[in-house]
């Protein structure tokens, strides 16, 4: 503790430091990519769910992340034989990024397979007045779910672009409006919000501890 009974500075940094994602949905022409910035003190299974919010995915199916070989994700029953994964709760950011760049692939729905690459990089003190995780930019909007990956989508679009097409009908009311060239931050920055406002309390909690 301070002279002034402020908490010690290495717990506030710990909290403070960023890194900047590039999320980015792997084989997509015209790529679809967000880059964000992203606290390393969050566990795995935010990153997670940040990426959810960044592209736009519900979380309905399975899910991994793969770090320098190694696999996590969340505890299952059933791993068909390979590996268990550690568990992303229990794993935070800043415990497997190295110095420089950390590229991280993550798949979501092992049947869509939905493949990322996530690039972590530009680790370095956050603004004390900002909220994390926070929107920077990004393009294009992603796929809708359970539309059979990057195959079906591209299917999808062909007949939705040609009125004359005997599927157009059928797609455009499954597709309910979705439109890839349009892109609105605006979701992303609310979703994305609430995730800083809850890190925003537990902080205040730790360092009320630390007093």
């Amino acid at each position: 503790m301070t002279a002034h009974g402020a908490p010690p500075r290495k717990a506030i940094d710990s909290l403070t430091q960023i890194a900047t994602l590039r999320i980015e949905l792997k084989h997509s022409e015209p790529r679809i990519w967000r880059v964000v910035e992203v606290p390393t003190s969050i566990t795995l299974k935010v990153l997670h769910d940040i990426v959810h919010c960044a592209m736009g995915w519900f979380d309905c199916h399975l899910w991994e992340l793969v770090i320098d070989g190694q696999t996590y994700g969340l505890p299952m029953d059933e791993n068909w034989a390979a590996p268990p994964p550690k568990i992303a709760t229990r794993i935070r950011l800043r415990d497997v990024i190295q110095p420089g760049i950390t590229r991280t692939d993550y798949t979501y729905d092992f049947g869509d397979n939905w493949e990322h690459s996530v690039i972590v990089s530009d680790v370095c003190p956050g603004d004390r007045g900002a909220g994390y995780p926070r929107f920077i930019a990004g393009e294009r909007d992603g796929p809708p779910e359970d539309c059979g990956g990057l195959p079906g989508f591209y299917e999808m679009l062909e007949p939705r672009a040609e009125p004359t097409h005997p599927d157009y009908n059928e797609i455009s009311e499954w597709l309910d409006g979705y439109d890839p060239d349009e892109f609105d931050d605006f979701p992303i920055k609310v979703a994305l919000g609430r995730i800083a406002a809850r890190r925003n309390a537990a902080a205040k909690r730790i360092i009320k501890a630390n007093r």
